[in-house]
């Protein structure tokens, strides 16, 4: 008889989760060329409200602030633990960033407000990552990125927003609107973590002579993200 795997919840797993089962099949968005078309300030704000205040709604808000507002990829956003967190210094540690280096990014005093909400509610679950499951026996663990791609793909349709609305648009949302507000290129350089190669030469000793605490001090100085009294975002409550 052949055995049933069942995950932590008891659930039976899907032939998708076991080892080995991608092997050989190409992705299904191979040879896919996605612009940088990056949602504008209304949109990522009309999906934040469209978004409920349910404990997963606060969850994926918080998912939105550390991908907008610090510029973080998915797979770092979803690595954070609560202790990476310097809101004293306006600081957030990136355990392994591409290429597996560390470093510290800068995160702007609008956006640690709108993770209150999240970080009182994390305090209550078990000790893990900051974004985590928060119901069943799994609560506490990893937040996968499926799920938490799924939710913000189905909030932006919610909310109206007519373009791809997927996380590695806000970051590219966070390094359009520091460019605009005139913050120095090679401070967002670093901030996304993009480290030059030797061989642009004299650049990358400038890159590299960027003090930590000046990009933080810089991204933390931030305005808060504003938008036009006529965008029409209200919700209907």
């Amino acid at each position: 008889m052949k055995s049933v795997l069942l995950d932590a919840a008891g659930h039976r797993r899907s032939p998708a989760t076991m080892p080995g089962y991608p092997r050989g099949r190409p992705p299904r968005n191979k040879g896919e060329r996605y612009p940088a078309d990056p949602p504008t300030v209304e949109e990522i704000v009309a999906v934040m409200r469209t978004i409920s205040d349910r404990v997963d709604g606060h969850r994926l808000r918080a998912l939105i602030v550390l991908l907008w507002r610090a510029g973080l990829r998915i797979s770092q956003a979803l690595a954070l633990r609560e202790c990476d967190l310097d809101r004293s210094r306006g600081a957030v540690l990136v355990r392994r960033g591409k290429g597996g280096k560390r470093r510290e990014v800068g995160m702007d005093r609008w956006a640690w407000q709108q993770l209150d909400p999240w970080l009182e509610i994390r305090r209550k679950l078990p000790i893990g990552p900051l974004l985590c499951v928060i119901h069943g026996p799994t609560a506490g663990r990893r937040w996968e990125p499926s799920a938490a791609r799924k939710q913000l793909h189905h909030s932006a349709v919610q909310a109206g927003v007519r373009r791809r609305f997927a996380p590695h648009q806000l970051r590219h949302a966070h390094a359009v609107e520091m460019a605009h507000e005139g913050v120095p290129l090679v401070v967002i350089q670093r901030q996304l973590g993009h480290y030059v190669g030797a061989h642009l030469g004299i650049t990358s000793v400038y890159l590299q002579g960027i003090d930590s605490s000046e990009i933080i001090s810089t991204v933390n100085a931030r305005p808060s993200p504003t938008i036009s009294a006529t965008a029409g975002l209200q919700m209907d409550r």
